[in-house]
């Protein structure tokens, strides 16, 4: 009789899952995906009512979960926070800001404002999160949310394709320090998603009709789209996967 091979497990039971901006959004799926595979799930964001409504949410639903106000911007106070806690098995880095316009008219202060958001404070919370896994000798899934933007240029988005650009930078990198140590770092690289970040581009109809007729699965992505990757990447199932891009764009970027 033929051995037949066994599909890694997609469970992430006992596993901590730490995610940011997890109070709406991609973060919003990201918590539930992962509560809903076992782990459980810190939720974190800035604002502490919308904390604590997730984690109640996640808590009545019967998942595992608790909550860490935190703003990531604060480089300084996000490091003693993920040093006091547990490690986490699992990093979400969903915290993200956008401010488009066209390159020519890009401020200074818009530039800086999406550049420390977006690289910075996602670089220095990988960072925090790795370090503890490495002092605790622990493997480990990371992973960033990126962008399509990451991989391809758009009208009004030097700026925000810059940052994610730079992410899958990081990314990269950082997986081939880490890869040793058994700890992955990957991104995951949405298309337009409909979320309250980016209702100001669902309301401008000729703006859909554009992302329309780039997505060649002629639709616009939604949070559930995204929730599977999430699992995937964090758990068994992606075990020999690091330092990759994985694109939920309904082939954007194929073009």
């Amino acid at each position: 009789m033929t051995q037949l091979p066994i599909t890694p497990s997609f469970k992430l039971t006992g596993k901590r899952a730490l995610v940011t901006g997890a109070s709406s959004g991609i973060g919003l799926g990201a918590a539930s995906a992962l509560a809903e595979a076992g782990a459980h799930v810190v939720v974190a964001a800035r604002t502490a009512s919308n904390v604590a409504s997730v984690v109640q949410s996640l808590v009545d639903a019967g998942y595992s979960a608790s909550g860490l106000p935190l703003d990531i911007s604060d480089v300084a106070a996000t490091k003693l926070a993920i040093a006091a806690a547990d490690p986490f098995d699992v990093l979400v880095n969903s915290a993200g800001s956008a401010r488009h316009s066209a390159a020519i008219e890009t401020t200074e202060a818009d530039f800086d404002f999406v550049a420390n958001i977006n690289i910075k404070a996602a670089y220095f919370v990988t960072q925090a999160v790795a370090s503890r896994l490495v002092k605790e000798n622990r493997p480990g899934s990371l992973i960033n949310i990126s962008s399509q933007m990451a991989h391809v240029g758009g009208i009004d988005r030097a700026v925000y394709c810059a940052t994610k650009h730079a992410v899958e930078g990081f990314t990269k990198s950082m997986a081939i320090e880490l890869g040793p140590k058994q700890i992955r770092v990957n991104t995951i690289c949405p298309t337009f998603i409909r979320t309250p970040l980016t209702e100001p581009t669902f309301s401008d109809s000729e703006r859909v009709e554009w992302i329309k007729q780039k997505i060649k699965l002629q639709r616009v992505g939604e949070i559930e789209d995204i929730m599977g990757a999430v699992v995937f990447l964090a758990s068994n199932a992606s075990a020999l996967v690091t330092g990759t891009s994985l694109l939920i764009d309904g082939g954007w970027t194929a073009g």
